[in-house]
């Protein structure tokens, strides 16, 4: 996926949260986003370790995690936190619009 410049993804920002009053409401608005366009299953390195990311959630406390799993060991990774795989999975650029709007 070809990084998309500033302006690109303020506009997502924008389409994302475009009813949303205060942060929290701009959160789910990007979380429903990254939902609804995200490539699932997917797989990734965490500190080289190849784990599926199987879906994601909107943590009480207000953060994006992924549901990563490996065997049978399960992990949440905060999505910020995630490194993507070459080649991105679909939908991945709203992943890099909410990096953008969490600054």
């Amino acid at each position: 996926m070809d990084m998309l410049g500033k302006a690109e993804l303020e506009a997502m920002i924008d389409e994302a949260t475009i009813d949303a009053y205060g942060e929290d409401e701009q959160l789910t608005g990007l979380f429903t986003k990254i939902e609804e366009h995200l490539g699932l299953p997917f797989t990734t390195a965490v500190l080289g370790v190849e784990v599926t990311v199987r879906g994601i959630d909107l943590t009480p406390d207000g953060r994006i995690v992924t549901l990563c799993s490996r065997g049978g060991m399960r992990q949440s990774i905060g999505i910020l936190e995630l490194p993507l795989p070459v080649p991105a999975p679909d939908g991945s650029e709203w992943i890099e619009a909410y990096r953008h709007w969490a600054g």
